[in-house]
């Protein structure tokens, strides 16, 4: 199963894409979206269109997305909140079945630890993903959702087919 993981960001759009075989995983690919343009809509736009060229590339069946934290700064919050509009449509518009997930969540899965440093989630990462050379923390962070929901997916796997062996 191949999962492209996306964290969201106006600015720097992190994605990265593993294959899941089982409890196997590896490394196809990372990057970041950078957000070009003088004003929001233009920015967007961006960010779709780089991710959109992502998918399309290295065609995944699953998708998964950081959920966004509010924090003080509430115009801040409000213009993540969109970018992450378009990490949710982008794949939505592909067919894609689009998870999300809280970042401790993800942090807890990939590190062992819900409040992880940004240094231990890359290192995690790194271990991993054999040969994974992650662009930068936010490609670092959307491999790590990836991982995440290849965790998950794997899990959910194992229990539906343990409730249908029990029928």
């Amino acid at each position: 199963m191949r999962i492209i993981g996306i964290d969201p960001g106006l600015r720097n759009m992190g994605w990265g894409v593993i294959e899941s075989h089982g409890s196997r995983l590896s490394h196809i690919g990372n990057g970041v979206c950078h957000s070009e343009g003088r004003d929001l809509a233009a920015r967007l736009l961006s960010l779709h269109q780089q991710l959109s060229e992502v998918i399309a590339r290295f065609q995944p069946v699953q998708a998964a997305v950081e959920q966004t934290f509010v924090n003080r700064d509430a115009v801040a919050t409000l213009k993540l909140g969109q970018a992450r509009g378009i990490a949710l449509l982008v794949p939505a518009q592909a067919g894609l079945p689009v998870a999300e997930y809280a970042p401790n969540a993800v942090k807890k899965t990939v590190v062992g630890v819900g409040h992880a440093e940004k240094q231990q989630v890359e290192h995690m990462v790194r271990m991993q993903l054999p040969g994974a050379n992650p662009a930068n923390a936010d490609a670092a962070d959307a491999l790590a959702i990836a991982i995440c929901h290849a965790f998950h997916a794997q899990t959910a796997g194992r229990l539906a087919a343990a409730v249908e062996a029990g029928r």
